[in-house]
Parts: structure tokens; sequence; C-alpha cells
């Protein structure tokens, strides 16, 4: 959420810090037994950081893309969305790619058991059906679940935003219809070579939307509502309750909570998107942008630059992230799983995930000289934030 009135006026730096928060926690959460996973969302509430990672993913699309669709046109807009469809789609085949021959190359050494554990057994069994089916994004091997998501949203985001750009309220409603539908009628894409999709794109599209609503005047119309003492009260006791409740399922302690109680919040619904998870999110946005006002002068410092670099280069350093968390996942199941070692796999991968976004960063800038030797203006902020 923002705290100014229109989706014009500047480029909010906590869009960035949060998703290179998310970017680091996907790192983490998908390196199982790792002590330092232990730091991120997801242990202490019903959302995660793919629930962040989507909701601004929705904010930063309708941010950027309602821009252009009013200085340019609505087709012109529509058209710059499926390019950046395109640039999402060959970002995750070349990680599908690297990624499954990585697991295949190393599989064939001596550890054929990370073929099931990764799902890539297909590649060697069925190499044509597996690569035609991984090219239309219905098989996807452990952990590259979120980027098809991300493409199938952004997929079917223009003519959402189209609509949303002159009745938001109705776009809202209708997105949040087809959540419903998805929920009550069991909507899912299949996947390949059984079952549904990990993320239903039916269910998750809604906090796609909450987040470009959000964006496009929809939190400025709220904020009075939702910045008052009494909805941060309950926001905050809500996420109190999801920890205590969380917690409890992760240490095994139940039993101390109403069997009743426990049933409706565990096995956590993130599937289909459970409302819970949605309240829990939009709770966390409310009470962090309490804390952390827009205009914070600590956003723009030395300490936070690298995670705000990280959430402004997000594609790559998501891409960057998943294949360092198979890495990782190797180092310590093969070698040591010693907390000293889920540490420094930790530290070292996500100071390789910054070094990737401060590269960008930098090869960006030199791909914009300035006319007659002055220095390359300020680049729009707000479009290198999405297109990244």
């Amino acid at each position: 959420m923002r705290n100014s009135d229109t989706p014009s006026s500047g480029r909010d730096l906590r869009l960035d810090l949060f998703r290179g928060l998310a970017n680091w926690a996907i790192f983490l959460d998908h390196i199982p037994n790792n002590v330092v996973a232990w730091l991120t969302t997801r242990n202490y509430g019903f959302s995660d950081a793919a629930d962040i990672f989507v909701f601004i993913s929705g904010y930063t699309a309708a941010f950027v893309y309602s821009r252009r669709m009013e200085r340019q046109g609505v087709l012109a807009g529509a058209a710059l969305l499926l390019r950046r469809v395109w640039q999402l789609y060959v970002a995750h085949i070349l990680l599908f790619v690297f990624y499954a021959a990585a697991i295949g190359f190393i599989a064939q050494r001596g550890h054929s058991h990370l073929l099931d554990e990764f799902n890539v057994k297909w590649l060697i069994e069925q190499p044509v059906a597996t690569l035609t089916q991984g090219l239309a994004l219905k098989f996807k091997p452990l952990n590259l679940d979120v980027l098809p998501l991300y493409i199938v949203l952004m997929a079917g985001f223009p003519p959402v935003l189209a609509v949303m750009r002159r009745r938001p309220d109705a776009a809202l409603a209708a997105s949040a219809a087809v959540y419903l539908a998805s929920r009550w009628f069991g909507l899912n894409l299949p996947a390949w070579p059984t079952g549904d999709w990990y993320f239903n794109p039916f269910a998750w599209q809604f906090l796609f939307t909450i987040g470009a609503w959000t964006a496009l005047g929809g939190g400025a119309r709220v904020k009075s509502f939702v910045m008052s003492n009494l909805v941060v009260a309950i926001s905050l006791t809500y996420l109190t309750f999801a920890m205590a409740l969380t917690l409890a399922v992760r240490f095994d302690a139940t039993s101390m909570l109403p069997s009743g109680l426990v049933g409706l919040f565990d096995p956590n619904d993130k599937t289909n998107l459970a409302p819970y998870r949605v309240l829990h999110l939009l709770a966390l946005m409310i009470v962090l942008v309490r804390i952390v006002p827009k205009d914070w002068d600590v956003l723009r410092s030395d300490a936070l630059r690298p995670l705000v670099v990280c959430g402004q280069r997000s594609l790559e350093v998501f891409c960057v992230g998943i294949f360092l968390s198979f890495v990782g996942h190797f180092i310590l199941e093969m070698y040591s799983n010693a907390v000293v070692t889920q540490i420094a796999v930790s530290i070292v991968g996500i100071s390789l995930m910054t070094a990737v976004a401060f590269y960008r960063t930098w090869s960006r800038a030199l791909d914009a000289p300035a006319p007659s030797g002055r220095p390359a203006p300020a680049v729009d902020r707000a479009t290198r934030g999405e297109v990244s």
C-alpha cells in the first residue's frame, strides 16, 4: 500500500525492499533443514515470501503499465505487458534447462536419488515429452513453480488492467469471483505427468489483483480506514494469533490448542490460497506500512541498499536464487549439514544474489549512454523495477 494518492507520484522504495526480502527468503526456504530459514516469515504466520512476491508484483505491474496505457494507449500498454511475459518465459526456460541439466549431471555421478527428489526423473526416462511439457509450463521440477505462476498472471493481466483503470472495484470484484469459483469448483491447471499446478493461478490471481487495485487508487481510498488504530490493532492481533498457531504446528505442540481450531488452519492450503493467507498478508502489509513510512531516510541508506537493489533486479535475483538453492541443498546433503555450513551456504548464496543484482544495475546503466558525453539521465525507476 502507498501513502500517496495517485499511482504516478513516484517510486516507493518499500516495494523494492520487501521484494528483495522475499527473494532472499525464497532462496533460504528452498534449502531443506536450513537453520537460517527460521528468519523467514513462513515460520511465523500463514503467508510467506511467495505471497509477498505475488502481491508486490501485481502492485508494480499495475503501477508501471497503467502509466504506459495512459501515455501510449491500451493496445501499446498491452503489447508492452506481453513483451514482459515473453521475457519471463525465456527466463523460465533458461532456468529450467540449467536447473534440470545440473541435477541430471550430478544424479548420474552417484546421486540418482536426486532425480526423484527434484522431480526430474522424467527428463531421463521421457526426454522429448518432458521438454515439450516443460515448454508448455506443465512440467516443473521442484521449486520451479513461482515463475510459471507469474507468467500466467501477467499474460492474463492486460484486459484486467484495461478494466481496472476505469472500474477498479468492478475488476477486483470479478477477480474475487474467480477466486471463490476456483475454491468452490476446484478449478486449476493440469500439471504433467499427473496432478495440478502447485500454485493454482485461478486462486493466486486474486492476490495479484489486490496488489494492482491497491496501486491504482484503492490503497489511497481506504488508507484512512486501514491505517486507523483499530485496524492496526486488529492486524497485530491476527498476526500474533497466526504466529502462535504456526509455531505450535512447527514444534508439534498443537495439543495445547483446541483441535477444531487447529484443523481450520492446518494443513495450510497454499495451493488454493486459503482466505486466512490473504488476510495474513494484508495484515502484515498494514503493519509494515504503519511501521515503515514511505519517506523513511533509512530506505536510501547503504545498509538497506543490497535489499533494495535485489528488489529492483528481481527477475535475475530470483532465477539465480532458485539455482543456488539447489546447490546449497546438494552441499548440505552430500558434504556437511552442520549449522556452520548452513550459515555459510546461506551467506554465500545471498552474497552471490546481491552481486548479480549490483552487476545488472551497473550493466543496464552502461546500455543508456547520454548524448554529447553528458551524464546519463535517470532511468524511470518504476519501469526499471518492473522490467527486472
